[in-house]
């Protein structure tokens, strides 16, 4: 996939929250808020996007931070793309430090043309 040429890009950045690791949202980008996590320190919590804008050959791009959790790290440790679905990982890389609340996870979906 090339991009050349473009002035700008319209997305649509939509929201969404997840309950028991999972939400369905169906758009090109968005920010999920998690249910309240307790994800201990160098553990993962896995996030399974359903979405009909992903197809077998897009590329997820996704970034995490703090919502109202006040410790811990979290960091992308990976998405696992499938037609219809992203599984997106984050690692609690906090050394000592669990998460203790929501996070948000913001994606987006590339498709070539």
């Amino acid at each position: 996939m090339s991009v050349t040429n473009f002035d700008k890009v319209d997305i649509t950045v939509g929201t969404g929250t997840a309950a028991s690791g999972a939400v369905t949202f169906n758009g090109q980008a968005g920010i999920i808020t998690t249910e309240d996590l307790t994800t201990a320190a160098a553990a993962e919590y896995t996030l399974t996007v359903t979405n009909a804008s992903i197809k077998a050959g897009s590329m997820v791009l996704a970034s995490t931070g703090l919502g109202t959790s006040t410790e811990g790290t979290p960091a992308i440790g990976g998405c696992t793309v499938a037609a219809g679905s992203v599984v997106i990982t984050v690692t609690n890389v906090h050394a000592t430090q669990a998460l203790n609340g929501t996070i948000k996870i913001s994606f987006l979906v590339l498709n070539q043309a």
